[in-house]
């Protein structure tokens, strides 16, 4: 929240701060807020704390983070730290350097990438016929795009 602010704009709150209220009532705002963010905080844990013992035991790992929906998707979907789809050996057969390189990429895939595709190797090519020369245009195919 705070941390888009530049030295120079908090200089200038601290400033128009010290103006508008005043440099003898200013601790005492100061320590208003931060009681009111603490009484806020308290408030939030302890509505954390019911809602978990509401639950039961069978939630116990639950954690609100998992909430959000990139971390559910990662956690429920993905597996967490584990690659049960195969996505990594994917990501790993993947050479990025060789296609931004304008480099033919390696076809050779992994036995696991294999596995996760049912026995089938993604990563093969057809067969396009003879390379083309110097200067040659590859074919275009209208069906196709």
């Amino acid at each position: 929240m705070f941390f888009d602010i530049g030295p120079l704009e908090l200089i200038t709150l601290v400033i128009m701060a010290i103006v508008i209220f005043g440099p003898d009532k200013l601790p005492k705002l100061i320590q208003d807020a931060t009681g009111f963010i603490r009484k806020v905080r308290a408030f939030a844990d302890s509505a954390k704390a019911d809602i978990r013992s509401e639950l039961g035991p069978e939630f116990k790992d639950f954690e609100f983070e998992d909430l959000n929906p990139k971390t559910f998707v990662r956690k429920n979907l993905m597996g967490g730290e584990d690659d049960p789809l195969g996505l990594k050996d994917l990501r790993e057969g993947l050479d990025l350097k060789s296609v931004l390189d304008d480099k033919p990429a390696s076809t050779v895939a992994t036995s696991k990438t294999a596995a996760a595709a049912g026995g089938i190797n993604m990563l093969k090519t057809a067969d396009a016929g003879p390379p083309l020369g110097a200067g040659e245009r590859p074919p275009y195919d209208l069906d196709a795009t």
